[in-house]
């Protein structure tokens, strides 16, 4: 009950950050649940100029920052451009210095303010009232592309791969909704109850809002140890416990999966050893298949030990955007990317999480989420899959769909 009190109690805050791990305990598990509300300092710069103040901002803070990267952040790491229309607004790099900031690990709360004190806030939080979860108004769902203009895309996709342009390429598509009002905090809720996955996050800047279900960590960093665990490879889960089992066996199995991901751990392998000491790269598991509510995923770790002086900024520029929604190689298939999807990504396969004051960190994938602008009342999701040169278009859809069909139930 603390916890749903205290995301409640967040998001009366216009800067907050949620971050649950629903109790996962696969190995490099962050904390059970992390909060940061309001903003002391923030650091929003101008499109074009993210990456330039980023370590000094970092350093003149010395304290804890949560916020996120965007996918977009790429045109700054690469001479690359993104023209598609962005109807949600996330900044491509948003950072704050929070006031206030809440752990949850083992049924005990550590609270840290700054303007407040924390016996205020607990009274604050635990009075705050959970509100019944209602149902959202009436919300049409569209896609950006309808199934025969998706198969045409992979088609083409496909010749690319062929002619030898790119390996692999993570293809999204949008589905969006005009005029929608929605309850932020209780669609999480209820995304979260449906899907609870170890990197779900809430996260409001102002009038924008991520609702995030995701899987899947991007990169983390202890010490000068850091840890990637990219996502490739999907199948549905089975209320037939023997069938369940099969699925899994068959996904373990697959070949198609399996070349998807060793493509990506080739990728982030290449990303860290720009900044990792020599021969510090290792594939910590390879193909390992975790299960969640709804799916089950095949991950990979790969871990490295960070070089002496390597700043936030020059990680990000040796490992951003990350593999497993981009695809080898990378720089090509951004461009690719630019060409052949319909909406920008924003913070869609971006990075949400925080930086300790000490400089470790933790940042998720930004997948399986909802956006939402409340000012404009625009309402969007995208899913999407790795292709290659023996992706069927037919099956790409169906796991397209597959993976969108958490946020329809909550939509619908």
């Amino acid at each position: 009950m603390f916890k749903q009190q205290m995301l409640y109690w967040l998001q009366q805050h216009s800067i907050c950050c949620f971050l649950d791990n629903n109790q996962y305990q696969y190995a490099h598990n962050r904390l059970e649940c992390l909060g940061a509300a309001g903003a002391i300092n923030s650091f929003a710069p101008e499109k074009g100029d993210a990456l330039q103040d980023l370590d000094k901002f970092c350093n003149q803070q010395n304290d804890w920052l949560f916020g996120h990267f965007a996918y977009d952040l790429k045109n700054e790491i690469e001479p690359l451009v993104s023209s598609h229309p962005d109807n949600i607004g996330f900044p491509d790099i948003f950072l704050f210095q929070p006031e206030t900031i809440i752990q949850l690990q083992q049924n005990k709360a550590t609270i840290s303010c700054i303007n407040n004190q924390p016996a205020l806030v607990f009274k604050q939080i635990s009075e705050t009232e959970v509100p019944v979860i209602s149902n959202n108004g009436s919300i049409n769902i569209q896609a950006r592309l309808n199934r025969q203009e998706y198969i045409n895309t992979i088609e083409e996709l496909r010749q690319h791969i062929l002619r030898g342009d790119c390996y692999e390429m993570n293809f999204c598509m949008e589905f969006f909704a005009e005029h929608s009002t929605i309850q932020p905090v209780a669609v999480y809720q209820q995304l979260n109850a449906l899907s609870p996955n170890p990197f779900s996050c809430f996260y409001r800047v102002n009038h924008n809002y991520l609702l995030c279900a995701s899987p899947e960590r991007f990169l983390q960093k202890t010490g000068n140890k850091l840890i990637s665990q990219p996502i490739k490879g999907t199948i549905q889960r089975s209320a037939d416990n023997i069938q369940d089992e099969q699925n899994k066996d068959y996904l373990l199995q697959s070949t198609k999966e399996r070349s998807e991901n060793v493509m990506v751990v080739d990728l982030v392998r290449n990303d860290l050893s720009k900044i990792c000491t020599e021969n510090s790269v290792q594939v910590e598991e390879l193909f390992g298949i975790y299960s969640f509510p709804q799916l089950h995923q095949m991950i990979s770790t790969i871990t490295g030990t960070l070089q002496p002086g390597i700043s936030m900024t020059n990680i990000l520029r040796a490992t951003f955007p990350m593999g497993s929604m981009t695809g080898a190689p990378k720089k090509r298939v951004m461009q690719l990317i630019e060409q052949y999807e319909h909406t920008r990504r924003g913070i869609f396969s971006g990075a949400v999480g925080y930086i300790t004051p000490d400089n470790n960190f933790d940042f998720n994938v930004v997948i399986r989420s909802i956006m939402y602008n409340a000012n404009n009342q625009y309402l969007s999701y995208q899913v999407g899959s790795g292709i290659t040169f023996y992706s069927n278009a037919d099956q790409e859809y169906e796991e397209c769909l597959l993976k969108a069909k958490a946020i329809e139930k909550v939509l619908q």
